[in-house]
């Protein structure tokens, strides 16, 4: 080699080793998120809350790597609105989704808009139920309205297409294409947004091993009879009374003699079904349709039937979710992802599992009032512990901004957890949480009503065609059985909390009723 080409050889090498540390040097520095949400997936039912109806390994690998909240809750506990208030980090009442039948306003401020200003590569797949397009992502591709659970419709980018298959497993294999695609010279905030547990909690054929002639305890409140709280007592949400035979709890005989107000909706569900899911399902249904019929049940032994029918299938939809979940987490550990990607899970709601005798949500009782929260970051924070302090889905985008380097708007009313979840927890952090439910009136008949939490009380206006009140102390009673607002000795008590309502409702500019 002549000196000339030694020369240039030198030059070239210099070249190539700085221009790698150059590209090296470029890579995403601020952390990816990514943001797993599952629709009615009750705290119960996640092992690291519970540990007594199911098992879930690989939700329960982010709790034991990250952090756990136990009191974590929503603002509006119904599907819509919750989504509505973790993108914008507002009450219903300023981001104008009260209801399921609103239609979300996409022109405001919303966490992904200011993440994508910013730098990052958004996207958003699986269910979305906000009516108007998805705004602020690089790529969307979303259930219409709440999607099914077999061979699925999908609205990607505008355009509507079937897939074939079950709706966790291909919401995650769009989500991990996405990630293949992605361009990895910018930060990622991908969402993940799950059908399921959703009703009508219709499992993958591969989980009709789980659950087999499971005997679940029955709830202690289960056959609650609602004394002292009229708002209870007149809801349409009854495990015994309301759910359909044929639409939630599978009993759909060929013949047709088992005809409920349902049927040819669930039949509608089943059209959809390939032979050779049919088949299976089939396989699975009909036996067990077959067994109802022959045993005639009444009474309670045919509540406590619907009860753990419907938790069987309830519980093998989670474990299709907890599943992908570990999917999810896998792909980031296979592509050196972990250590600088935030991941959350949470659920848009809580959802009864039989207590108080219901399924469903919106009310502020506990079950549907609470959500499971869990976080982590191996990059920002210890794993392994749990926090109690009282948080809120308004707190998500505050918190995605901050890790982001991004400054929060001063019109979202959440708080960044971020100081928590890195064991600085403030000395004025809120200890009292507020809450608002509108949809009124509709198929589950659950009054209008709003309150406050604190860590021992609990106070609740239920208004519109009511006007009752309800206090609950929930150090002596946690299942929310004896309303005590009409306790004397509990007259200074309950006059704080009024005030503190009203404070809240003050610094939330929440005048509505």
């Amino acid at each position: 080699m002549n000196h000339l080409a030694k020369v240039l050889f030198i030059i070239l090498t210099f070249l190539i080793i700085n221009g790698c540390k150059h590209e090296k040097n470029n890579a995403p520095s601020r952390p990816n998120i990514l943001f797993i949400m599952s629709d009615d997936h009750g705290y119960q039912a996640i092992s690291s809350y519970n540990g007594t109806l199911n098992q879930t390994p690989h939700i329960d690998r982010l709790a034991s790597e990250g952090v756990l909240f136990r009191n974590s809750f929503v603002t509006n506990s119904i599907c819509a609105p919750s989504r509505a208030t973790m993108l914008t980090g507002k009450f219903s009442h300023l981001n104008g989704q009260y209801t399921n039948s609103d239609t979300f306003d996409s022109s405001q401020v919303t966490f992904p808009k200011l993440l994508q200003e910013t730098g990052y590569q958004t996207a958003l797949v699986g269910k979305w139920h906000l009516k108007s397009d998805p705004s602020g992502f690089d790529y969307w591709n979303i259930l219409p309205g709440q999607g099914q659970y077999y061979n699925p419709d999908f609205i990607r980018m505008g355009e509507r297409y079937r897939a074939e298959g079950y709706v966790s497993d291909l919401i995650t294999d769009e989500a991990i294409d996405w990630l293949e695609r992605r361009d990895e010279n910018k930060p990622f905030c991908l969402l993940v947004h799950h059908k399921a547990p959703h009703r009508t909690w219709m499992p993958d054929t591969t989980h009709f091993n789980q659950f087999v002639d499971e005997q679940f305890e029955i709830p202690n409140t289960f056959f609650d009879d609602y004394q002292d709280r009229q708002a209870a007592a007149e809801q349409k949400l009854s495990v015994i009374k309301d759910m359909d035979l044929a639409y939630d709890l599978k009993m759909v005989d060929p013949e047709g003699e088992i005809q409920t107000p349902y049927r040819k909706a669930f039949e509608g569900q089943l059209a959809r079904m390939n032979d050779v899911q049919r088949q299976r399902w089939d396989e699975e249904y009909i036996p067990k349709t077959r067994a109802f019929q022959e045993a005639g049940l009444e009474g309670k032994e045919l509540a406590k039937w619907k009860l753990r029918r419907y938790l069987t299938d309830y519980l093998r939809c989670i474990t299709a979710v907890d599943e992908n979940v570990g999917r999810l987490l896998q792909y980031l550990d296979d592509h050196g992802l972990a250590e600088n990607t935030l991941v959350v899970y949470t659920s848009d709601q809580g959802f009864y599992l039989g207590e108080h005798g219901w399924f469903d949500k919106r009310f502020m009782y506990e079950e549907s009032f609470k959500t499971p929260l869990i976080m982590r970051y191996p990059n920002g924070f210890k794993g392994g512990g749990e926090l109690v302090e009282m948080v809120q889905n308004i707190d998500y985008a505050p918190t995605f901004l901050d890790y982001a380097g991004v400054p929060i708007p001063e019109e979202m009313q959440g708080l960044s957890l971020r100081p928590l979840v890195e064991g600085h927890s403030p000395a004025d952090w809120r200890t009292t949480v507020y809450y608002h439910y509108y949809e009124f009136p509709n198929e589950h008949m659950v009054k209008k009503h709003y309150g406050i939490r604190t860590p021992r009380y609990k106070l609740i206006h239920f208004y519109d065609d009511i006007d009752t009140w309800e206090l609950y102390d929930l150090e002596a009673d946690p299942d929310e059985m004896n309303n005590l607002i009409g306790s004397e000795d509990l007259q200074p008590v309950i006059e704080t909390l009024m005030k503190k309502l009203d404070l809240l409702r003050i610094q939330y500019a929440d005048q509505r009723e």
